[in-house]
């Protein structure tokens, strides 16, 4: 006799909301994810003692890379932006490579990745869930390093110190819009780096690798922007609208870099995802 009405029983759903958050406690529970944040809250903390000890025995102006933190030493507005800019070029970089290693090319090296894919879940809606994680995370560093430095600057100049560098003055609602604005565009160029590390850690079981990728990669686009012998790649690079932070500080902001930066980041994050998904999706085990 044959069990012809007896079905096949389905595997549990598994909500994607439910694996984010679980995610989201692995990530903020490992420890080198805890150092690195507290690492990059510190440098606004730094960056303002630095200023604050050199406006005092230091009265001449700054020039080149120096002028932005030249003009934060004395304005509020600046403090935050500047230390998003200083590290917007290696360790914020560093931050997004790190937790993109960390999300598929440490948990195979560890083995615990195998869990997610014995579990009910589908490899696409892993890496969705594992680059949600690396996004929270990436934007958790960028709103951190914003957040401290506004009240590093407060504490330094006041809340009077709002200037931008077109001479103008702003409320205090207003910087933060600036501030905001600035987090936001610094977080979405990280998504990029960030999801083209994690089309790396989709190909490798050695998170280094990805690390070392990403940061040789970023060092090679700064070289290539120098040249102007390879020009015509310069678009397509993209470090080439990092540059364009400081508009932010502008009145009015120009759109056009911001703009352009943001639509290249786009461009980055979708090729990235698309490779990474690709991998996932084909290799075995």
């Amino acid at each position: 006799m044959t069990a012809v009405g007896l079905a096949a029983p389905k595997a549990a759903h598994v909500g994607l909301f439910r694996l984010y958050r679980a995610e989201l406690r692995w990530i903020f529970r490992r420890p080198r994810n805890l150092v690195v944040l507290g690492l990059l809250g510190l440098i606004p903390v730094v960056i303002g003692i630095g200023l604050a000890i050199g406006r005092s025995t230091d009265n001449g102006p700054g020039n080149g890379g120096d002028a932005l933190l030249t003009e934060a030493a004395g304005n509020a507005l600046m403090l935050p932006i500047a230390a998003l800019a200083v590290t917007l070029n290696l360790l914020l970089p560093l931050t997004s490579a790190m937790s993109a290693a960390d999300a598929v090319a440490g948990e195979l090296a560890h083995g615990t990745l195998r869990g997610w894919l014995l579990a009910p879940v589908s490899r696409g809606r892993l890496l969705a869930v594992k680059a949600m994680g690396v996004a929270t995370l990436t934007l958790a560093s960028a709103v951190l390093m914003a957040v401290v430095g506004v009240l590093t600057g407060l504490v330094m100049n006041g809340a009077g110190g709002l200037f931008t560098l077109s001479g103008g003055t702003l409320s205090f609602g207003g910087a933060l819009g600036r501030i905001a604005l600035a987090a936001v565009w610094v977080t979405l160029q990280m998504w990029a780096i960030a999801a083209v590390a994690l089309a790396i850690s989709a190909c490798t079981e050695h998170p280094m690798l990805v690390v070392v990728s990403v940061l040789a990669g970023t060092i090679v686009f700064g070289v290539l922007l120098l040249l102007s012998a390879v020009d015509w790649l310069h678009p397509f690079l993209l470090p080439k609208s990092w540059d364009a932070l400081i508009d932010v500080l502008r009145d009015p902001i120009p759109a056009s870099g911001l703009t352009e930066g943001a639509v290249r980041a786009l461009c980055y994050i979708f090729v990235g995802l698309s490779l990474a998904y690709a991998r996932l999706t084909t290799r075995d085990g």
